[in-house]
């Protein structure tokens, strides 16, 4: 059994956060590690905690954060109404990376989405990430669209 609690994230969590998200190729590049962190990681905290349709949850094993991802609950007219959970930014600590830590992480997502009504989780993955394509299929999930991007 994996010894690890998911909780809702704390702004104390944040630089930790931030190092899992750029903890491989593509986020290296994306993420400022400076410290202080700059201010702009607590705003976007701040947006994400204060909003009932956002959770940002945590892995945490023996008091570290381990894991983490964003989800948010997507109101829709389609498909009568239903609300979908969008799962973001999957992140597992390198040393408990192939320990089901992020099955179990994904699975407490899909069932607080349940618990909110949920009728779809949805995702998104890097093409180049060939290996959490492989992940979130084993998981049930399937790449049913196509998604596209433009930067602002």
């Amino acid at each position: 059994m994996l010894d690890i609690t998911f909780r809702r994230a704390t702004s104390e969590d944040v630089p930790v956060i931030v190092k899992l998200l750029a903890d491989d190729q593509l986020g290296a590049g994306r993420e400022d590690l400076r410290r202080p962190l700059p201010e702009s990681y607590y705003e976007a905290f701040n947006a994400i905690d204060s909003n009932p349709h956002h959770i940002l949850i945590v892995g945490d094993k023996a008091g570290s954060v381990v894991a983490c991802l964003q989800l948010t609950f997507l109101p829709g007219l389609s498909h009568q109404g239903a609300w979908r959970a969008q799962i973001e930014g999957v992140r597992v600590s390198t040393i408990c990376r192939g320990h089901r830590v992020g099955e179990a992480l994904i699975r407490y997502a899909l069932e607080l989405a349940r618990q909110r009504g949920c009728r779809t989780a949805q995702l998104t993955t890097d093409k180049r990430r060939a290996d959490a394509h492989r992940f979130y299929a084993r998981l049930g999930f399937t790449p049913s669209h196509e998604g596209m991007k433009l930067s602002l």
